[in-house]
């Protein structure tokens, strides 16, 4: 009896973590827009410090200072959509021209 509860047991213990684990992050705000996850990073980086700091002091522990990153995930997201929307709106044209290409590579061997 023990060796059938088991899987179903660590089956809902993983569905259970999986599915607190996304609720947190809909909570912070990770699935929404840029807005709320560059919120949700400054939220962040001003709370992980002193709790590193914290752990670190109670263990013991010495840890080299973290660095300040300047870093604007909105910024990247606009530039990484812009470069794929670009990159989309020639590809027929590029598609197109590649298969020009194509055709007269096979013509010259078939020559």
């Amino acid at each position: 009896m023990a060796a059938r509860l088991l899987p179903a047991l660590r089956f809902v213990i993983k569905g259970g973590l999986a599915g607190a684990a996304v609720y947190v992050v809909y909570d912070q705000g990770l699935l929404g827009n840029g807005t709320q996850g560059a919120e949700a990073l400054r939220k962040a980086q001003a709370a992980l410090p002193p709790a590193i700091q914290e752990w670190t002091s109670y263990m013991g522990w010495e840890l080299p200072p973290t660095p300040k990153l300047d870093f604007s995930p909105s910024d990247s997201w606009n530039k990484g959509v812009q470069t794929v929307m670009s990159a989309l709106s020639v590809a027929p044209t590029r598609a197109c021209e590649y298969t020009v290409e194509g055709w007269k590579y096979v013509k010259d061997l078939v020559k």
